[in-house]
């Protein structure tokens, strides 16, 4: 089979188009003949190498993914060949004891796709049988490409770790990625009022399009702190999103309400921060990390992305062929929404 993905770490460079032999379903698995593959900051990560994770080479590219059930393994009823599905890019043993009480995020041997195993650019993908859904209603191949990693990360960063409510001030640190459009989407949908922060005037017109109710233009990263504190009406956000790290870490935990919440869940800047604790302490403010979503969170963000709720924002589809060219775009930051590569027919 044909794949994105590269045989050494290193940059953009390094990444080819592979020839592969095609993956066979296990027992209890699925084989998906993917028709497009979605990508996100975590393939940059991979493509370099991280510390401590060990990379199999060669290896493919993509966390998200759509297509059509092509092979079943044994134990997986038969009737799933032939149906349009997403796949759920979360693999959990379903055993530990996160997972036994319902935390598959935290599953001891938790992996990701694209990120441990072989990723969803490529002519086929082998899950377990629980990783895939029926293609929601509403949504195209491409569209369900680009929704599954984000949603469920900004649902659980959002609801479940930032405990968002309604008439809460959100502030999303970014106007761009796949990610931030989506926390927008989730924060709105929790009746918050979400503030939108970005330091490009194109993307602030694309977010207040999407429905923000504020929307804050900076062009002085030194004045950032000052920015969000007057913007928070000098009383601070109830919650703050910030997948950035570095860059923003800093105004982003100055900018808390009492009882304010900053949640993480990326750090494409950078992940080592210097903050100052005694604000934190004296506002009684917390730093609360995320990471992905557990199987009845991505349940839901299915559910309304049925339902229609929620929007897939695309920014550009490529073919497989020009893959490089798509992680080209996607590493620049001049995204608005998913950047995606069309696989098969």
């Amino acid at each position: 089979m044909k794949a994105l993905g590269f045989e050494q770490h290193g940059g953009l460079e390094k990444i080819r188009l592979l020839t592969l032999p095609d993956p066979e379903p296990g027992p209890g698995e699925v084989r998906v003949a993917i028709r497009a593959a979605g990508f996100n900051h975590l393939d940059l990560f991979t493509l370099e190498g991280i510390p401590g994770i060990p990379i199999p080479l060669p290896h493919v590219l993509g966390g998200d993914g759509a297509g059509v059930v092509d092979r079943v393994g044994a134990g997986v009823e038969p009737s799933l060949v032939g149906q349009k599905v997403m796949v759920d890019p979360s693999l959990a043993d379903g055993t530990c004891e996160y997972c036994r009480k319902g935390l598959e995020n935290f599953c001891t041997n938790y992996r990701i796709v694209g990120e441990h195993t072989n990723g969803t650019a490529a002519e086929y993908l082998v899950v377990p049988r629980v990783n895939v859904v029926p293609l929601p209603p509403r949504l195209g191949f491409e569209e369900a490409a680009g929704v599954a990693l984000v949603f469920m990360t900004a649902w659980h960063a959002l609801r479940t770790v930032g405990e968002v409510r309604e008439g809460d001030r959100v502030a999303i640190m970014g106007a761009g990625g796949g990610l931030v459009t989506a926390a927008q989407q989730v924060a709105r949908h929790f009746g918050a009022h979400t503030v939108v922060v970005t330091r490009s005037t194109e993307k602030a017109a694309k977010a207040r399009s999407l429905g923000a109710d504020e929307v804050i233009v900076y062009d002085d990263p030194q004045k950032l702190s000052k920015v969000l504190w007057e913007a928070s009406g000098k009383r601070g956000f109830d919650v703050l999103f910030d997948s950035t790290g570095k860059a923003t870490f800093g105004a982003s935990t100055r900018a808390l309400s009492r009882g304010g919440r900053l949640v993480f869940c990326g750090a494409t800047t950078g992940p080592v921060v210097e903050i100052d604790l005694r604000g934190l302490f004296w506002r009684g403010a917390s730093l609360r990390g995320s990471t992905m979503a557990t199987r009845a969170e991505f349940r839901e963000v299915y559910r309304l992305l049925s339902e229609g709720k929620f929007r897939p924002v695309i920014d550009r589809v490529f073919p497989l062929d020009e893959g490089k060219a798509a992680l080209q775009r996607f590493q620049e930051g001049d995204v608005f929404g998913k950047v995606l590569v069309r696989v098969g027919q």
